[in-house]
């Protein structure tokens, strides 16, 4: 989407002077990243799927979400390599968050908001676009 819109921009003829319309070019998604210090989509998502897993980590045992996120599926897997499961990403993300004592961060509603605040504000979720 950011490839089109920069492209009508280039593309669009205005009362720019020649010169500095040969001196244009296309931007690529990693050098507008940069330039916006706004956190990405991937990253977005990362931090949301925390919050949210931190607020089902502190509901109640019988709660239906808490029950369906543990449940435990008596299923045959396909064969190949094993998907990766909901849990398997937030534990992974949590580690980068919070190092190797997150899961007792989590119980703690403020100092787990500090926490994903302070991953926002830093981009430590941030991930190379390629």
């Amino acid at each position: 989407m950011l490839y089109a819109f920069f492209w009508v921009i280039i593309q669009t003829p205005g009362n720019y002077p020649k010169e500095s319309i040969q001196n244009w070019r296309i931007l690529t998604n990693k050098e507008i990243y940069a330039s916006v210090k706004k956190p990405t989509v991937i990253e977005t998502i990362r931090l949301n799927r925390l919050c949210w897993s931190g607020h089902v980590q502190r509901m109640e045992e019988n709660r239906i979400p808490k029950r369906v996120l543990y449940m435990n599926l008596e299923t045959t897997r396909l064969r190949g390599r094993p998907r990766n499961i909901w849990q398997d990403e937030v534990r992974e993300d949590g580690r980068i968050v919070g190092g190797e004592g997150w899961q007792e961060k989590v119980h703690n509603r403020e100092e787990w908001k500090n926490l994903l605040r302070t991953a926002w504000n830093r981009r430590i979720l941030h991930v190379l676009m390629e």
